[in-house]
């Protein structure tokens, strides 16, 4: 199937009445979720991974995937008017979108949010089209040994780019490996860590795990943290920006969707990252690089630009690899495999109707996006008033009900309870959970590709080095993962050479 051919493909399967359905659902919750502050695209999708067992595959992608990109526009709702990221991708936004909204000018911050979004959204959705069918096609030539190297890189990657602590994102991976390995062993199938139980032999559930650590832990944190919502009182009109606004971030705009596309298809960026490097871009070749913190629409249009492409470039590594870079694409990843749908290079052949359908929907869901966000601005405003004491009972009664649907065990609440207090705790000491999701839920794939491998070499570990991709993405991982040992020795021989030259 040609270009042209897969697009119009595209559309007849997601404007079908069913999908176009859940596309609204999927950006209506999403931008609901980013609205409300402590709750987030990964805590919502998981929450929801079970309502989407019950649906067709098409549709459960479609809406999963409308909640992540749904969620960076609601974030920006917050950012401006309250002055709390909605979502974490949405922090830079704050700095200029409520320095507008305190000098009267909420409307067109807004706006360009909107606008922005839309136009790098639909960027975004234009590159993936580019991108993945020569992507997946590439692809199809990678065995278990290419497959592990990217594995091992992503993983790197996470890792290395963590927030605050390493050591601690490599515990956390290490311990979603073990976790990985829990049930039947994939290639002899004798059991591991099941410990007599029938529940751990068919594996630790992906949703319990999930919905504990990001779902009910998000809500035992926020009830504790007690923030108070103050929402902006001033009135909201002109939300159109003028001539000198557009002309001001036509350019930004621009920049951060491009940028944001190719840095969210890199392992362990996903959407948080981008906007930070497009903010200080703009600041950087700003001729006012003074006036950025103090309610420029620069500082808005960039970084809302570059989270709305950067989801639509986590996308094209899961579509075409079947590796999902961030946490929002595990959770995903999750999804297309319980409907027992394998991405990766095969998936425009073998399911052209989810390949082409979700990457369809991803335009039309940012057109509804538009159209929702700038009516309803005076609805969101009002929902950011619920009190915390309503809604937060409400979600955790959510996902007792949702897991328990999902195979109607008991077991799983239980699991999912053990999850959700360790998830606490991780927070609480600062351990990062998504290197443990992403490792969780790739682990078995990289134990099942280095199997393979050391079968078709007959055991020699040198298989890994002997193929090219796999060679240069081992390598990469091997320079990031000591390049923390190696980077001060290389500062203290430079000193030692300046202050022997001086």
């Amino acid at each position: 199937m040609d270009f042209l051919g897969g697009m119009l493909y595209g559309f007849s399967v997601s404007l079908e009445p069913g999908n176009l359905f859940a596309c609204f659902m999927g950006v209506f919750i999403g931008t609901l979720i980013g609205v409300l502050p402590g709750i987030g695209p990964v805590a919502t999708m998981s929450i929801l991974l079970p309502v989407s067992f019950k649906m067709t595959a098409t549709s459960a992608i479609i809406m999963m995937a409308g909640i992540f990109y749904g969620a960076m526009y609601g974030g920006s709702i917050t950012s401006i008017l309250v002055n709390i990221p909605g979502e974490a991708a949405s922090v830079v936004t704050c700095l200029d979108g409520y320095q507008m909204a305190r000098k009267g000018r909420a409307g067109p911050a807004l706006g360009i949010s909107a606008f922005g979004s839309f136009i790098a959204g639909s960027m975004g959705v234009v590159g993936i089209m580019v991108l993945a069918p020569p992507l997946a096609a590439m692809a199809l030539k990678f065995g278990p040994p290419e497959i592990f190297g990217i594995l091992i890189l992503s993983f790197t990657m996470v890792t290395y780019l963590a927030g605050r602590s390493k050591l601690k994102a490599v515990a956390m991976a290490i311990l979603g490996l073990i976790l990985g390995t829990v049930g039947l062993d994939p290639i002899v199938v004798t059991p591991r860590f099941a410990y007599g139980s029938v529940t751990l032999m068919d594996g630790i559930g992906l949703a319990p795990l999930v919905m504990g650590l990001f779902g009910i832990s998000e809500v035992f944190l926020n009830i504790e943290q007690k923030i108070k919502q103050e929402v902006f009182k001033a009135d909201i009109k002109g939300l159109l920006p003028n001539k000198q606004d557009w002309k001001n971030s036509a350019w930004p705009i621009t920049r951060g969707s491009l940028l944001g596309f190719f840095l969210g298809i890199l392992p362990g960026i996903g959407a948080i990252i981008p906007t930070f490097i497009s903010y200080g871009l703009e600041k950087k070749i700003s001729k006012h690089p003074e006036k950025f913190g103090t309610g420029v629409i620069e500082g808005v249009a960039a970084p809302e630009s570059a989270n709305n492409a950067a989801t639509a470039g986590c996308m094209v590594p899961l579509l075409t690899l079947g590796i999902p870079p961030n946490v929002v694409m595990a959770v995903l990843l999750g999804a297309f495999l319980t409907h027992g749908v394998q991405p990766g290079p095969l998936l425009v052949k073998e399911h052209p109707e989810i390949f082409w359908g979700v990457i369809t929907s991803m335009y039309t869901g940012n057109a509804m996006l538009l159209v929702l966000n700038l009516p309803l601005i005076g609805l969101w405003v009002r929902l950011l008033k619920v009190p915390y004491g309503i809604l937060f009972p409400l979600i955790l009664l959510f996902c007792l009900i949702g897991v328990y649907s999902v195979a109607g065990n008991s077991w799983d609440i239980v699991i999912m309870l053990v999850f959700a207090i360790l998830g606490y705790l991780m927070k609480k000491f600062e351990y990062e959970p998504a290197p443990l999701v992403l490792a969780f839920v790739l682990g078995r794939m990289a134990e099942e590709s280095v199997r393979q491998s050391l079968v078709l070499s007959r055991g020699d570990l040198l298989i890994f080095f002997k193929h090219p991709i796999s060679c240069a993405t081992m390598i990469i991982a091997f320079i990031l993962i000591f390049s923390p040992l190696i980077m001060p020795l290389l500062k203290k021989a430079r000193r030692r050479s300046e202050g022997g030259g001086g």
